[in-house]
């Protein structure tokens, strides 16, 4: 995030895009509200009928894979009305003209016939954003997980910097993480491009200077991602694989697909607090220590770093995570000889430019956002208020492109999937959590009811559903929180994964899978034997 959390309720416009905020991040949402209650203008764009569009005084339902004409057109409405910040423009900005250029094409006219949404409403979410003194985006994995999704994130840039909301209080480009300490990672180097604090691989001085750190060689090559590690894994290039945390045969797309990638592995190990799916396939599984059980850092959405204290020991030969990481990498031949997290954080701080400044000693009074790079900084709860990291902050020219895969004859339905209130991700903890588990014990889709009639389907059906990559079976609530032709599903239940049906086709730069849209085929069922003998397979 480029802002706080606590700035939310500050706001005068609050966008949210490609989030179900009260789902997804309830405290964030708690903030939204306290926004609404002192007058805050709220434009929520989703195409189902979420919670926070009950306050919203704006709610647009644009077609899936449709955000980049729909940001474009606002944007084509805000300069045509002369309400786009020149100043900010002319002194922080370049590329302001091609951009210019390119939303001459996209007249709220054609971003309507594109998206769905009328031109009375992308002008009036364009007049209410730019015209706020304090505007500011919300969005998640909604924009994200798209093949198209990085052109998502930066068009939300070219309406922030357009408007000159960047840089201030309240305002700012914030996407809210899907995972308590995924922020964290990210900064650690959880990706395969950089190293820790997104310093890049290529870069001859990085690259150095954690060789010397870790007295280990290191490669001067880029990494894999989840999905190429799989085509490692499948055609032999990567021999075997260790899971942390993570349960990909039911998160990642196209799950036939993921299973039997991972049976090729020579070796699959997984470090986890609970038996997952992945970890009933793995060679071995080491148990992991739980957010409670250990001591160490969090690094949370808003990129405020905060200790986390050791509350009860871990179970039986459940140990912190490090503790394993350090045993593998020295029977690998490379010894890890850390005494304590401390000891870990002291070294981050050394190579890690934009945590140089905190110490745990710090942190025992409170969190502290980075970038932090000295002991006598504060940290930094806004960024980009005097420049950009790369100083200027660039536009980029986008052109709409529709999602890999739309709806046909033979898949004459739109899938997209998300989170249930009690639930998160692939259910791991919370389907071993009895009180959550008993207020969703199964899954479902939503489907409206024009598309129920024409199928002859009631709610509490059985159902299937069929993509070109697999099909489930489940109920089927008659709901309108869907638009006709789409259908909602979940991921958390493996007996009727989502990721059995979505499309693993890739964002070309970052190469986020098409979790959002995909194309499918529902089937009413006759005969309750089929039902029950499906069940009978999956179990």
């Amino acid at each position: 995030m480029t802002n706080s959390i606590p700035e939310i309720e500050n706001a005068d416009c609050i966008f949210i895009i490609g989030s179900n905020t009260s789902v997804a991040h309830p405290l964030i949402a708690y903030r939204i509200y306290r926004a609404k209650e002192k007058g805050a203008k709220i434009i929520v764009a989703d195409p189902r009928k979420i919670q926070v569009t009950m306050v919203a005084d704006v709610h647009v339902r644009q077609k899936l894979g449709s955000d980049v004409a729909l940001l474009n057109g606002m944007m084509n409405v805000i300069i045509s009305k002369n309400l786009h910040d020149t100043s900010f423009i002319e002194e922080r900005t370049e590329g302001f003209d091609k951009l210019e250029e390119t939303l001459r094409n996209y007249p709220p006219e054609r971003a309507s016939e594109i998206t769905g949404v009328s031109v009375e409403d992308i002008e009036k979410m364009a007049v209410m954003f730019a015209s706020s003194d304090k505007s500011t985006i919300l969005y998640a994995m909604g924009i994200t997980q798209h093949s198209h999704g990085v052109d998502n994130v930066k068009s939300l840039a070219n309406l922030s910097m357009l408007t000159g909301k960047i840089g201030k209080e309240s305002c700012g480009v914030n996407p809210l993480r899907g995972q308590n300490n995924v922020q964290g990672a990210c900064d650690m180097g959880g990706l395969p491009n950089v190293y820790p604090a997104y310093q890049t691989v290529i870069d001859e001085n990085n690259r150095k200077k954690f060789e010397d750190v870790w007295n280990a060689q290191l490669s001067p090559k880029v990494g894999f991602t989840i999905m190429e590690m799989m085509h490692g894994l499948e055609d032999g290039s990567i021999k075997g694989m260790m899971v942390l945390g993570e349960n990909p045969l039911g998160s990642d797309p196209d799950t036939r697909h993921v299973k039997h990638a991972l049976q090729q592995a020579e070796f699959l190990a997984v470090i986890d607090i609970f038996l997952t799916d992945t970890a009933k396939i793995a060679d071995v599984v080491f148990p992991g220590a739980s957010f409670a059980e250990k001591d160490g850092t969090f690094s949370n959405t808003e990129r405020n770093v905060l200790r986390i204290r050791k509350a009860i020991d871990p179970p039986g030969d459940a140990r912190p995570d490090w503790q394993i990481i350090c045993d593998i990498s020295t029977r690998f031949g490379l010894p890890m000889s850390y005494e304590s997290p401390k000891e870990i954080f002291d070294e981050i701080a050394l190579v890690t430019p934009s945590y140089a400044g905190l110490s745990y000693e710090r942190l025992e009074s409170g969190g502290i956002p980075w970038p932090c790079p000295s002991r006598d900084h504060p940290g930094t709860p806004i960024l980009h208020k005097e420049r950009f990291t790369r100083g200027k902050g660039l536009f980029h020219a986008l052109e709409y492109r529709p999602p890999e895969e739309l709806a046909d004859e033979e898949f004459p339905m739109l899938l997209t999937t998300g989170r249930f209130f009690p639930h998160y991700h692939t259910g791991t903890m919370t389907r071993n959590s009895p009180t959550l588990d008993n207020e969703m014990p199964e899954g479902h889709i939503e489907i409206h009811p024009y598309d129920a009639r024409d199928l002859g389907l009631t709610s509490g059906e059985d159902i299937r559903i069929v993509s070109r990559r697999g099909e489930v079976i489940t109920k089927a609530i008659v709901t309108d929180v869907v638009e006709p032709g789409t259908i909602f599903m979940s991921f958390h239940f493996m007996e009727a994964n989502a990721n059995e049906l979505t499309n693993p086709a890739l964002d070309p730069i970052c190469k986020i899978p098409e979790y959002k849209v995909c194309a499918v085929r529902v089937e009413k069922i006759s005969s309750p034997s089929e039902t029950e003998f499906k069940a009978a397979a999956n179990a």
